[in-house]
């Protein structure tokens, strides 16, 4: 089977939807499949072009048995509304016409966001006379109102039919969650058409071990012998990353408490202007790291933290949860009560949740944490059996290979 994906984010980036892209692709073309990825030169997370594509905006590669085409976009230095719009319609336009002379498949994976690709998604699928499968990792529009970036009026409704148009015409739906999934069939799409394609924990997670005394990474971060309470991953809006700030002003005189900021995103650099005009020497603001001396500060970290805004519930699902369960890190969540995170973390037994927002609720459930060591053992001995059951990475991609080659019938599978 020909398989002709689009999405955004694709490997070498090392975080966020890139990472699934990149494993299912991958897959796919290990099951004996003719895939094709087009794809946005390397940009994620720190919203810059990686410079050894700036002068190859249209290159061509081969990695892990998929076949790449780059496209080149349009990258906002500062990400602001009106830029993102800009950034996507960029990628969507360049995506389609790198994709019209790519040759025609037997089927058309599309990952949203961006939401606009449904558009390509569509035309596509009618020229080559094939089906398409729309995966939905974010749901953005929801997002986007519920967030208050975006007003409801015009500009919204568009959106919505956008969104109403894809799910109408896919022969497919997939999302990440059974929270997602019951948001799209709310939406008036047919249980039986909407799969569920969950991620999966990085196997090297599932190594480390859940207590470490890296003498000498503390040494080369400047953590000292401090207790570390470690946030990972995308900084952006819906994060809510002013809550751990909140929380370090209220205990910045011990100075045997350390919150490090690992990652980058669109309100990184405000952050670090917020922590230099307060003086809060017990924040760090870290970038990327390597993977290995990454995996090594997760293994030292003795909490992880997941926040979210208050209005963020069901419609996205961060995928640093999947690492830090199947790594053995005791998590405190400030998110909504009714969000999906809220629900995984009450059920794997992996931490507490705490409401969102709320500087002192997550300062003070640090606290109790950070005084009973045998229950950060046992939550993290029950988190990494959770991600053990439920996010084991061949279970998950092999379901999405059956359910793809079920859609296509017979034809669509590999030789044995």
């Amino acid at each position: 089977m020909r398989i002709h994906t689009i999405c955004v984010n694709y490997w070498p980036e090392k975080t966020g939807i890139a990472v699934f892209s990149t494993g299912r692709a991958e897959a796919l073309a290990a099951r004996g499949h003719h895939v094709t990825v087009c794809t946005a030169v390397p940009y994620y997370p720190e919203w810059r072009v990686a410079s050894e594509y700036r002068r190859r905006p249209f290159a061509r590669e081969q990695h892990a048995g998929v076949d790449i085409r780059r496209c080149p976009i349009y990258v906002p230095r500062r990400v602001t509304p009106v830029r993102r719009v800009l950034f996507e319609a960029s990628f969507i336009a360049s995506a389609f016409l790198r994709s019209m002379f790519c040759r025609p498949p037997d089927l058309l994976v599309v990952v949203s966001p961006p939401l606009g690709l449904a558009v390509a998604a569509v035309v596509l699928a009618r020229l080559w006379g094939v089906p398409y499968v729309f995966h939905v990792e974010d749901l953005q529009p929801d997002a986007a109102l519920d967030l208050g970036m975006m007003p409801r009026g015009r500009v919204a409704s568009a959106l919505f039919a956008i969104e109403r148009l894809a799910y109408r015409r896919a022969a497919l739906v997939s999302t990440i969650t059974g929270a997602m999934r019951g948001r799209i069939i709310g939406k008036g799409v047919r249980p039986d058409k909407v799969a569920l394609f969950a991620g999966w924990s990085d196997p090297e997670c599932f190594a480390l071990p859940i207590e470490s005394s890296d003498t000498t990474l503390r040494t080369e971060l400047r953590l000292g012998d401090a207790f570390v309470v470690l946030h990972i991953g995308n900084m952006g809006v819906k994060q809510g990353l002013d809550v751990v700030l909140g929380a370090a002003e209220l205990t910045r005189k011990d100075p045997d408490l350390v919150y490090v900021l690992l990652g980058d995103g669109a309100v990184r650099a405000a952050l670090g202007d917020a922590v230099r005009a307060s003086g809060l020497s017990n924040v760090r603001i870290m970038s990327l790291l390597p993977q290995d001396r990454f995996l090594r500060l997760l293994a030292t970290a003795e909490i992880c933290l997941v926040t979210q805004q208050r209005v963020v519930a069901d419609i996205v699902f961060p995928s640093k949860v999947l690492a830090l369960l199947a790594a053995g890190k005791p998590v405190i969540a400030s998110v909504s009560r009714s969000s999906e995170v809220a629900r995984v973390i009450r059920e794997s037994g992996a931490g507490d949740v705490v409401e969102p927002e709320d500087p002192g609720a997550l300062s003070a459930a640090i606290g109790r944490l950070r005084a009973d060591r045998e229950r950060r053992r046992r939550t993290a001995a029950d988190g990494r059996a959770y991600a053990q059951r439920n996010w084991e990475r061949h279970a998950t991609v092999d379901h999405m290979g059956l359910v793809l080659e079920a859609l296509l019938g017979e034809a669509a599978r590999p030789p044995a």
